[in-house]
């Protein structure tokens, strides 16, 4: 029977340690936070900033929502797009340097109706071979023809489009790769565009409000500049609110609006959301003290860990993976830590290789140094026991 058959796979799930689990909070998103019934010490979220639970953004929520009302309405292009939506688009496109943005309910609908929007049937999209889920899915569903790359390595990038006789050609990559904590090499990427007549998407996912002069991402931050970037900005990261972006040349914008499935056909966004969004990049603007606080914590727990079997994967970002390897192993230190206090998820296949799985440390500016260096020890102190 269909059911017997979905324990049967739950269970296996349980036997290769690859059952998820989902974590309760009873307070704000903070360092400090209290999970399942227990006071916690969170390295968890992508709230890179410290601006979730930033009250000048709950206060703009709450004026947006009492001058707005709780929902849209209908869809962007019916009647639930508001006056408020257009400006957070232009303060958007105009804070990543390009002509026109396009706001969208979640990352995951910006890249799976982006790429399909702009390639299709004999089309050929390039992709990182670790890039997210959402951008997998973007380029399965456009039904182009699909080339993963090797890891940040342009080489194989060039041999790949230069054997490709597609009509129209898509590079699509992570900026900042979300289990590696690393940055693509996103100049090298745009001259291998250029030479080949391709678009190149870049999610910036992890970068914008960290990365670049003022946070305005990791294009910003390789200065590059070009009508064949699309740009796309998580709001629901650094900026500590909800949502994403797409930035580029308007006629590409325009066309997004035109063709993306994931725009055109679901409810716009609560305005009052989008008032609250214009607030957070008012902070991320001026957030160059957090972002130097930032800074200063990752480099403290590169210091402080001293790690011989595990091993601490090269990133100068928030994100900061300890590979561990084995799927039980890497369950057992993070439920280690959990039982020290220490909230570290375990993040294994299919979100990362076989035979790579580890704990993904998230630093945020709402940390303190006493904050990475109890976690810094105590990692320490359970490799040398194990």
């Amino acid at each position: 029977m269909l059911l017997d058959r979905l324990k049967a796979d739950l269970l296996e799930l349980d036997a290769r340690a690859l059952r998820r689990t989902r974590r309760s909070l009873a307070t704000p998103c903070t360092p400090h936070a209290r999970v399942d019934g227990r006071d916690m010490l969170a390295f968890c979220s992508n709230d890179y900033l410290g601006l979730a639970a930033e009250p000048a953004l709950a206060h703009a929520l709450q004026a947006g929502a009492a001058r707005w009302g709780a929902g849209s309405g209908a869809s962007h292009l019916v009647s639930g797009h508001y006056a408020v939506h257009d400006e957070l688009e232009a303060r958007l496109a105009a804070f990543v340097g390009c002509e026109r943005a396009l706001y969208f309910s979640t990352g995951y609908m910006a890249n799976t109706g982006t790429i399909p929007a702009l390639v299709g049937r004999g089309d050929a999209i390039f992709a990182d071979r670790l890039n997210h889920a959402s951008l997998i899915d973007g380029a399965l569903l456009s039904r182009a023809e699909l080339h993963r790359y090797a890891h940040g390595d342009p080489a194989a990038l060039e041999r790949a489009l230069a054997s490709s006789s597609a009509k129209r050609k898509l590079i699509v990559t992570d900026a900042v790769f979300s289990m590696d904590g690393d940055v693509a090499p996103l100049a090298a990427l745009l001259d291998l565009a250029e030479r080949f007549d391709a678009w190149l998407m870049v999610d910036d996912a992890h970068g914008f409000g960290v990365l670049g002069p003022n946070g305005r991402g990791a294009i910003a931050e390789a200065g590059l500049a070009s009508w064949r970037l699309i740009y796309v900005g998580t709001l629901g990261k650094a900026a500590g609110v909800s949502g994403a972006f797409v930035a580029g040349h308007a006629d590409v914008v325009e066309w997004l609006m035109q063709k993306a499935r994931t725009y055109i056909f679901t409810t716009g966004a609560p305005p009052a959301l989008a008032e609250a969004l214009l607030a957070s990049l008012d902070l991320i603007e001026r957030g160059d003290e957090r972002r130097e606080h930032l800074a200063g914590l990752v480099a403290l727990l590169r210091r402080e860990l001293a790690l011989a079997r595990w091993q601490l994967l090269p990133s100068r970002t928030p994100i900061q993976p300890v590979l561990i390897g084995d799927n039980a192993e890497a369950l057992a230190v993070a439920r280690a830590l959990w039982d020290e206090g220490l909230w570290v998820p375990a993040i294994r296949p299919p979100t990362v290789p076989q035979g790579t799985a580890r704990l993904r440390i998230s630093l945020t500016a709402a940390h303190c140094a006493d904050d990475v260096r109890r976690l810094a020890h105590a990692l320490n102190r359970l490799e040398a026991r194990r």
